[in-house]
Order: C-alpha cells, then structure tokens, then sequence
C-alpha cells in the first residue's frame, strides 16, 4: 500500500526544497537569507492583510493576498534551508 502524497502547493514546494537537507554552500545560502520583499510590496501585503481581517476583500485583492502568502511561504522554506545549511558548515569549520 503507498501513501499518498499531500499535493498542495505548499506541500509540493516542501518537498521540492527539502529545507531540512544542508545542501547549500554558505555563500548560497546567505543569497538566499538575503532576499526580501520590496518595501512597496510589505506595504501592499500589510494593507490586504488589514482588509481581510476587516472582511473588505474583494476578489481581486483576495488573489493578491494569496499571491502574497504563497510567495512567503517559498520564502520560509528556502530560507530554512539556508539556516540549516549555515549551521551545518559553521559546525563542520
């Protein structure tokens, strides 16, 4: 019997990046722990977040949002990657 695989976006990207796995050289990984959203772009998803709590959302902001969520989410995982992969090299030097 196989188990079957979550098939989120999110579970897929997971399992894709597998941030668990130090893979990277300390110089990529900095890279990665580098990458930030623009401040136009923390302000815009700040102000979608505020109107989703709010309940003012229109459709088209709710598709933002969720652009916004997903972008972060890819973010968190090659950013725990680069994490693990640092405290790998600083513990191998």
């Amino acid at each position: 019997m196989t188990a079957e695989l979550e098939q989120t976006e999110t579970a897929i990207l997971s399992r894709a990046i597998n941030p668990t796995q130090a893979s990277l050289t300390p110089e990529a990984a900095q890279s990665i722990l580098d990458i930030k959203l623009t401040e136009s772009d923390v302000a815009r998803r700040d102000e979608l977040a505020d109107k989703a709590r709010e309940g003012t959302l229109t459709p088209e902001e709710l598709n933002q949002l969720e652009s916004y969520r997903h972008v972060g989410r890819i973010l968190e995982l090659m950013k725990a990657k680069a994490r693990i992969s640092l405290q790998k090299a600083k513990i191998a030097s």
